[in-house]
């Protein structure tokens, strides 16, 4: 009896090991149709409920979409039938024979439970991508799936602890397991609604409109007359520049912030700057994707803008970024 009950620990841990080996393959086929489309891929996440393939762009037709979508259920399915017919064949028994049923239930799962229609599941991205090709409106499709997504998560919630209240086998546990599944589901649809106000508001997102006035000041000036001259002139930037009046540094506004009023007059404002760096250097016109493209290529606090000519036309807040984008 003790030697049952240890082999059914064995299969158990087997079980999981191969579900997350099964999500890895399908998250894989995803990335490998990303990369055969172009699209560049981050990483791959895994965690107890599923996985994630980040990639970095969305793909541009909804052909594609559906294309890269349906790669993770389809090798999934794939694999369980693979397993399905090695059993037919070989007739293994035992262990094999369960590790191998196993292997068939957890690709059953991963590939099943991706197909329903509704985001964040490959379901609901190649649900995402019908619409898209019927309407031509992909933030509208995106939409239109995560409220789907979020109908699924209230069903798979309610429907599966009403069959089992009604017959009598509803447990705590069985509870806490589909609020979990329900949750991340909600969660997830509900990222896809911010992702696409977001998205909405890209071409509103313009460097010229989040600038700060700047005025350039030594980096000798006292931090107490570096903000006298800000207020002054109704500025919120202030820019360290050398003898010839080039920009070399901006001012850490944190820094500033931090400083107390009675230690500014002896701190020179230069102290609390960073050296401009190529990369904090940014055309004032760029807008939209360009602009969150470019400031996730050099991270910073601070970034200098500039004209075509390269005359200093103020300075972009990272914090003012994040404020136009929490309205979204």
């Amino acid at each position: 009896m003790a030697g049952a009950g240890s082999l059914r620990y064995v299969v158990a841990a087997a079980f999981v090991v191969l579900l997350w080996v099964s999500v890895l393959i399908h998250e894989l086929s995803h990335s490998v149709v990303a990369r055969g489309f172009g699209l560049p891929v981050r990483r791959i996440l895994l965690y107890p409920l599923g996985g994630f393939s980040e990639i970095e762009q969305d793909p541009p037709t909804p052909g594609r979409e559906f294309l890269m979508s349906a790669a993770g259920p389809a090798i999934s399915l794939v694999l369980a039938a693979g397993g399905y017919g090695l059993l037919v064949v070989t007739h293994p028994g035992g262990v094999p024979k369960l590790l191998i049923q196993e292997l068939v239930w957890a690709n059953v799962l991963v590939g099943l439970f991706n197909l329903l229609p509704g985001l964040p599941l490959d379901g609901g991205r190649m649900l995402r991508a019908g619409v898209w090709k019927a309407t031509g409106k992909p933030g509208f499709a995106t939409v239109f799936a995560a409220w789907a997504g979020r109908a699924l998560a209230i069903a798979v919630l309610v429907i599966p602890l009403a069959l089992l209240a009604r017959a009598g086998e509803a447990e705590i546990f069985d509870a806490a397991y589909f609020a979990v599944i329900a949750a991340f589901m909600w969660v997830g649809a509900g990222q896809a609604l911010r992702a696409t106000r977001v998205r909405e508001r890209l071409p509103g997102l313009q460097a010229r409109t989040l600038a700060r006035r700047a005025i350039p000041i030594p980096a000798s000036l006292p931090l107490a007359e570096a903000i006298r001259r800000a207020d002054a002139a109704q500025a919120r930037a202030l820019v360290i520049v050398d003898h010839e009046d080039k920009p070399i540094a901006i001012v850490n506004e944190t820094a500033v912030m931090a400083t107390p009023p009675q230690r500014r007059p002896w701190i020179d404002a230069g102290s609390l700057a960073r050296s401009i760096d190529p990369g904090l250097i940014l055309s004032a016109d760029l807008s939209g994707m360009a602009l969150i493209e470019a400031i996730r290529r050099s991270p910073a606090t601070e970034y200098l803008l500039v004209e075509p000519s390269g005359q200093v036309y103020g300075v972009l807040a990272a914090s003012d970024l994040d404020h136009a984008f929490a309205g979204a």
